[in-house]
């Protein structure tokens, strides 16, 4: 009997969440929307600055979670690649050049502590330059998926171009917008994604 009260709870939960997914296929929304939550304090946080300056903000924010998920999924593509086909201790078969300075900005973020960030990852150390380099270098390994090392290295460079303009909080044309999500999508392509 003792039990009662939390059988007749967890019964009630269930008997919520039943009605409120018949709410939501009905269209009635049910609980706080995320997204809207998220917007709105994304709208407050920015409410300060020139409409135009928002607008810009918006759009690079869009831009650059684009390329976020673009750099991160190179590095995941790399480290699983070389994995499965240069083993475990890849890393260490790396060009010598791209480990020493990886391994001197891993010292480096280790040093700050102040820093909580991922700090283990040897690719999250190495500038976007570098991950193409590390796929030219280990060719045999990529040359099934990616169309040509031409076609990686036009690819890499004009991306990373327009990368350091984003990471100084520059705007870019709406040309190199457009080229940027081209390149992205026809890496997502090739990759299959």
């Amino acid at each position: 009997m003792k039990h009662m009260p939390l059988r007749d709870f967890l019964f009630r939960g269930l008997l919520f969440e039943a009605e409120a997914t018949s709410f939501q296929q009905a269209g009635i929304k049910v609980g706080a929307d995320q997204a809207e939550t998220e917007e709105k304090l994304l709208a407050e946080a920015l409410s300060p600055f020139p409409v135009g300056l928002r607008n810009n903000a918006l759009e690079m924010a869009r831009l650059y979670a684009v390329l976020f998920s673009f750099e991160n999924h190179v590095r995941d593509f790399i480290r699983e690649t070389l994995s499965e086909q240069d083993g475990s201790d890849w890393v260490s078969r790396l060009p010598q050049k791209i480990q020493q300075h990886a391994n001197s900005r891993q010292e480096g973020a280790m040093k700050d502590s102040w820093l909580e960030g991922a700090k283990t990852d040897l690719l999250g150390f190495l500038e976007f330059g570098h991950l193409a380099q590390i796929i030219l270098n280990k060719w045999e390994f990529f040359e099934s998926v990616i169309p040509s090392q031409h076609w990686l290295k036009q690819r890499m460079d004009e991306l990373e171009k327009s990368r350091n303009f984003i990471a100084h909080n520059r705007m870019l044309l709406p040309s190199e917008f457009q080229r940027m999500y081209m390149y992205i999508a026809d890496w997502n392509r090739v990759v299959g994604l």
